[in-house]
């Protein structure tokens, strides 16, 4: 038996929306409003869940890599718009590491709090900074099932060197969730069915 490839590709609308990477996003909303822009793009697009992120130049704002949520339209379950975003990026420099020497201080922006999986992924990628937009009770009050999280972990991350900043635009990316729910989108969690 032949296994399949496993490929990321990013639906053909997000580079009509973003452009080419090495936009300047100078101001913290300016970086979320992008990703929430995504995030909503995706779910109007119906190319994925209600999520939208972007790794930057933290200092000068810079587009690295834009990323969306693939789940449903992949049909895989890690394809999270961070975990899309972080792989995006960590081709664009040629390493695992975006933290590595030589390299800016790269900062995670994600449209809501990372779920339990993204979580364990940002410290390993190397960003230095992690910025989200919606809370995990906005995902949850539309039925997704964000994980076991540990109390604490922004403090932990701050200790790691990653600094935390939540709540940006939490309205409108909140309203983003809001709306692909209205719209039927679909609700995936790790355990639906029968136990």
């Amino acid at each position: 038996m032949q296994y399949p490839p496993v490929e990321l590709v990013l639906p053909d609308w997000v580079r009509a929306f973003v452009g080419d990477a090495g936009e300047v996003y100078p101001e913290i909303e300016d970086r979320m409003r992008l990703v929430v822009g995504l995030s909503r793009l995706n779910v109007r697009h119906d190319t994925g869940g209600p999520f939208g992120a972007a790794v930057f130049e933290r200092n000068s704002g810079r587009l690295l890599a834009p990323g969306v949520n693939l789940v449903t339209s992949a049909g895989c379950s890690v394809f999270h718009a961070e975990v899309v975003a972080i792989m995006v990026a960590q081709r664009l420099v040629g390493n695992f590491d975006l933290g590595g020497p030589g390299r800016p201080a790269y900062e995670l922006v994600a449209s809501t709090e990372p779920c339990a999986m993204c979580l364990g992924a940002t410290p390993w990628s190397g960003v230095r900074s992690l910025v989200y937009g919606a809370r995990s009770a906005d995902a949850e009050e539309i039925g997704f099932d964000e994980g076991l999280k540990p109390p604490g972990w922004a403090p932990a991350f701050e200790e790691r060197g990653i600094s935390v900043t939540g709540g940006v635009l939490r309205e409108e990316a909140a309203a983003v969730l809001r709306e692909y729910a209205a719209r039927g989108g679909e609700i995936y969690n790790s355990r639906q069915g029968d136990a």
